[in-house]
């Protein structure tokens, strides 16, 4: 059935459903399975980039399990050994009636108690009175002390007898789990959390000698692992967690219940261990694919034999569908917030321009909703500084300049800072010197940078060498020394054997990571070779074959942007990145970008030929 355009002039236009598994945008294998998940109990591991809805989904399942089967969790002392506390389950609240039943009980008999006691001291203090009148000071005095003797006895019988009542007739629970008046299954986040907080822990006791102590089912505290019996436990970064922790999770999740301990050895809970405590709960896993590697291999198992795995999305097709999708996300964002304005139908587009060209890809919007929701903030509180109705376009403009992220202000800086020291250089022509272009950040939050290179091509020593500075990691060191490959099929040398190779990133104490930068590192020992200048108006980033084809590389727009913030005129690209570039209005005109698929166009457009015609056309000659 063909999609139907969603018709608003603002999102307060949108109605936004309440149901948190409608609010997920993007992912919709991942709906389709926690549906699935929570017909059948199944654990999740779910792996992909932060802010793309991992924890959403967490509270999606937790909306969709039944709410009636949840339970109150008991605490009682165990006459046989108080180390031991007893549990008992009992129906969603249950917990508090039997607790106020109990308290009552023992109310009703301390009252008989205190109303003895008190008729007691009347009598111990009228019976003195009396005998003075009758027999005198000495008996009166006598009378006195022993009627206090009697008095003090009695309060200890009365103690001792409380005590006895309490733990073998009708001792007061505690509730360790409360569900009275929970609407839906419980949601626990423990994502950095320790194992006395995970697993449960018991109070130390300071006075645990004597009998003055506070009895061990009392100094119970339990574990997010128990309170999310009958729900979901959703831990982010998984992998952080000791591996103690891991596998005592492992265990609990086996067994479906876990006895409650201290977790310090030195505690005096450290002697306390509870009977098991119910913890059925959903695990929701998540993380990052380092996590893979550093997830305990039992639990991975045994989330895979008992559950499923799920790779999330990062980004999702252009099509007029996902467009409405953006829309409505704008409109949860404003409702979720509840203090900024709603958006008009021109400040979505914008939005919607946004979302395309933070995903870096032809034809697709980001997945990183939680960096997109950030920018409709930002904007929405733009338009309360303006006292509008609505959250428009040029609202979005603004925000983008003023909620820049930590990398573009980086970014920022660090072209200023060089192009004020000449570091990077955008006008005249230089031999072996090229503006290369890459990235910083993360996938979730990047910026481009302009990245000089230099090159020097000495004569060799006893042993030709490459030798490259700028805190290159390991895929950078092998992507120059495929550019010898290069030198060899078009200039027939073997730079290996004869010559010795100088490459230097200026000052990138950031370091250099990736193969994006081979084109500029080959340009730039090509120039150095055969003393051909090479333009500084123009900027380059690709990956290059040992064949010499340019490649696909990632972050175009951001490059690009970085170039134009240089004052770069010229941007050469891989042609397979082309269709990735979205450019706003106003910087397409400041740039002219020049996409190419070998090495031969790259050498063409950067380098200066006037003076050096045969050497072009020999390299254009090249298969």
């Amino acid at each position: 059935m063909a999609h139907k355009p969603l018709k608003y002039k603002t999102t307060k236009d949108l109605n936004i459903s309440k149901n948190i598994v409608d609010q997920i945008i993007g992912q919709d294998e991942a709906v389709k399975l926690i549906r699935k998940v929570a017909k059948q109990r199944r654990h999740v591991l779910l792996i992909g980039e932060p802010g793309t809805g991992k924890s959403m989904i967490g509270l999606a399942l937790a909306e969709l399990l039944p709410k009636e089967k949840l339970v109150d969790i008991l605490s009682f002392p165990n006459i046989q050994n108080e180390n031991i506390p007893l549990i008992r389950v009992v129906p969603k609240g249950k917990g508090k009636e039997i607790v106020t039943k109990s308290k009552i009980q023992n109310i009703g008999y301390l009252r008989v108690q205190n109303i003895i006691f008190f008729i007691l001291i009347i009598f111990s203090l009228i019976t003195p009175w009396w005998i003075r009148k009758e027999y005198g000071d000495i008996l009166a005095a006598a009378a006195l002390i022993s009627s206090m003797l009697f008095i003090a006895s009695f309060a200890i019988f009365l103690n001792l007898g409380r005590r006895i009542r309490q733990n073998e007739k009708t001792p007061i629970p505690k509730i360790i789990i409360d569900n009275s008046t929970e609407e839906k299954a419980p949601f626990l986040d423990a994502t950095g959390a320790h194992a006395g907080a995970l697993l449960g822990d018991v109070l130390h006791d300071p006075l645990q000698s004597g009998g003055l102590g506070t009895p061990a089912y009392e100094r119970l505290v339990p574990g997010m692992i128990h309170r999310a019996n009958g729900g979901v436990l959703f831990i982010d970064e998984i992998a952080t967690l000791r591996p103690h922790s891991q596998q005592e999770l492992l265990s609990a999740m086996q067994e479906k219940k876990h006895s409650i301990t201290g977790q310090s050895e030195r505690s005096s809970g450290a002697m306390v261990r509870s009977e098991p405590v119910p913890c059925d709960f959903i695990l929701i896993a998540a993380g990052n694919l380092e996590t893979i590697k550093r997830i305990n291999p039992a639990l991975r198992s045994r989330i895979r034999g008992y559950g499923y795995e799920i790779y999330m999305n990062d980004t999702i097709l252009d099509t007029p569908e996902n467009r409405d999708k953006i829309a409505w996300f704008v409109a949860q964002e404003v409702t979720k917030d509840k203090k900024i304005p709603h958006f008009t139908y021109g400040a979505v587009q914008e939005i919607i321009t946004e979302a395309k060209r933070m995903s870096n890809r032809a034809g697709r919007f980001t997945l990183h909703l939680r960096e997109l929701g950030g920018l409709v903030r930002a904007a929405g509180d733009l338009a309360l500084e303006d006292n509008s109705n609505f959250v428009t376009a040029d609202h979005i403009r603004q925000a983008k300049r003023i909620a820049r992220t930590l990398e573009k202000q980086l970014a920022d800086r660090y072209i200023e800072a060089k192009k004020e020291y000449e570091v990077i250089i955008v006008t005249g022509e230089r031999i072996g010197r090229v503006n290369g272009l890459a990235v910083i950040g993360s996938s979730a939050a990047f910026s481009g940078i302009v990245l000089p290179i230099e090159s020097e091509v000495t004569l060799g020593g006893k042993k030709a060498e490459f030798i490259a500075t700028g805190q290159l990691g390991e895929i950078a060191k092998e992507a120059i020394k495929n550019v010898s490959a290069i030198i060899l099929k078009y200039f027939g040398e073997d730079v290996k054997e004869k010559y010795d190779i100088y490459i230097q990133f200026l000052q990138t104490q950031e370091g250099v990571e990736g193969d994006s930068a081979s084109i500029a590192v080959a340009t730039a020992i090509i120039s150095a070779l055969k003393d051909v200048p090479v333009r500084q108006d123009t900027a380059m980033t690709g990956s290059l074959s040992v064949r010499g084809e340019v490649l696909a590389i990632g972050g175009v727009t951001a490059k690009i942007e970085a170039a134009i913030d240089a004052g770069i005129k010229r941007v050469i690209i891989p042609k397979a990145n082309e269709k990735d570039v979205t450019l706003t209005d106003t910087s397409k005109p400041k740039v002219t970008v020049i996409p190419v698929t070998n090495i031969k166009e790259v050498l063409k457009e950067a380098l200066v030929w006037k003076n050096n015609k045969q050497i072009l056309n020999k390299i254009m000659k090249q298969k």
